[in-house]
């Protein structure tokens, strides 16, 4: 697995099931090569103004994100996942929206730092 791709594994949710689901591989952790992931979500009501994503069907790397629907990249909803979590990859996202994803979570994370 490689940093902007799209995943499946297994994430667990609201109501407790786990299944798997999309997400995005935002960075490969040390020391054990772990991912960072940011979860996928065709629920795109929830996302955050200024901080979560869209990507939608117009949007130049839908097609190869491998997602079926416009759907909202959660940089809220994160997680780390071994990699034999991982079931699979279904796509990569462009490389500006894997560095713009980088950068507002790194801003929101230094925000207001003393």
């Amino acid at each position: 697995m490689n940093e902007g791709e799209v995943i499946l594994t297994p994430i667990a949710q609201a109501d407790g099931q786990v299944k798997n689901r999309p997400a995005i591989v935002l960075r490969e952790l040390p020391p054990y090569r772990d991912l960072l992931i940011c979860g996928v979500s065709t629920q795109v009501q929830h996302l955050v103004p200024g901080f979560d994503e869209l990507i939608t069907s117009r949007d130049g790397d839908f097609t190869a994100s491998g997602l079926m629907a416009d759907s909202g990249v959660r940089l809220g909803f994160l997680a780390v996942v071994p990699r034999k979590a991982v079931a699979g990859s279904i796509g990569k996202i462009g490389g500006d929206r894997h560095r713009r994803l980088l950068q507002t979570l790194s801003a929101y994370l230094v925000k207001n730092l003393k």
